[in-house]
Order: C-alpha cells, then structure tokens, then sequence
C-alpha cells in the first residue's frame, strides 16, 4: 500500500517536479521557511540536522512561504541565494508556497490533517512549522515555530534507529 503523502507533486526552487516519493524510505523533516522571519536562524540549525543524519535516511526539505507577515518576498533565484550565502543551506529547497488558506499547497493540507496544531487547530500559525514523517508508519508529528531544530534530535534518532 503506498502512502498518499508521498504522491503529492511539489516543485524545487530549480522548477524540478518531486514528490515525496521520491525519498520513499526516509524519515522526512517538511517545514514552511521564511527570509525575513525572526525565526530563520533556524536554517542553520535545520542544516546541521541534515548534514548529521542524511546518511542513516533523515531529509529535510524547506518550503518557503509568503503568508506570514509577507517575510519571504524573494523569487526561487533570491531564495536560494540567500539560504546558501547565509545559511549553508543544502537541504531541498522547494518553490514558494500557501500553507494556510484557500491556496493551501496539497502537501500541507495533508500534513495538518494529519498532524493538528493545538487544540485540534489545522491552521498553522507562523514560519518554521516543522513536520517529522515517519515513513515506516505514516505518522507525522508536528512542532511548533519556537522549537529549535536541536530538540527534534532525540525524535529523529528514534525514527532513524529502527
């Protein structure tokens, strides 16, 4: 049985067409990133995620978005750009999306129903939302903006140990 997650059509910064499915079999960390945003040092702690566990079978994946407070204005080029001189960002970047709202990308629709914020609440309410899935089981588990990248270390050696 394949996983419908994995079947959702997303487009890298590059113009690429992905999907999930094609990191089928790894623990995948999807967070909405921002440019402008007070969290975005995070990308720098997202990196080190990557660069620590992408070899036992963790990607993290960025999905740039405009919705809060308009602190991702760049193009595809001024994103990438930036999250590289910046950051050292290698992770896949992905083109800029919606993940609130009637333009909510498809992917994000399903990550919030299955993982719901607070309360039950399926609106996510600001930049750096992260979202582990866990390819083994489809189960995704969602964290908010102000957890730091470091704090999914012990969640994500879980997942990448088994």
């Amino acid at each position: 049985m394949t996983d419908a997650l994995l079947d959702i059509p997303c487009l890298t910064l590059g113009g690429e067409q992905k999907t999930l499915g094609d990191f089928a079999g790894k623990a995948l960390l999807v967070v909405n990133t921002a440019s402008q945003c007070g969290f975005t040092p995070q990308y720098k702690g997202l990196e080190k995620l990557w660069q620590a566990h992408a070899g036992r079978g963790l990607v993290v994946l960025g999905f740039p978005c405009n919705q809060f407070g308009k602190q991702e204005p760049g193009d595809a080029h001024e994103i990438a750009q930036f999250c590289e001189l910046n950051f050292g960002v290698s992770f896949p970047l992905f083109r800029k999306i919606e993940v609130n709202g009637p333009g909510t990308h498809p992917l994000f629709a399903e990550l919030k129903r299955r993982a719901p914020g607070v309360l039950g609440t399926q609106k996510i309410k600001w930049n750096f939302t992260k979202f582990l899935f866990d390819p083994s089981t489809g189960n995704v588990t969602r964290y908010a903006p102000t957890t730091k990248p470091q704090a999914l270390e012990a969640d994500i050696e879980r997942l990448l140990s088994r």
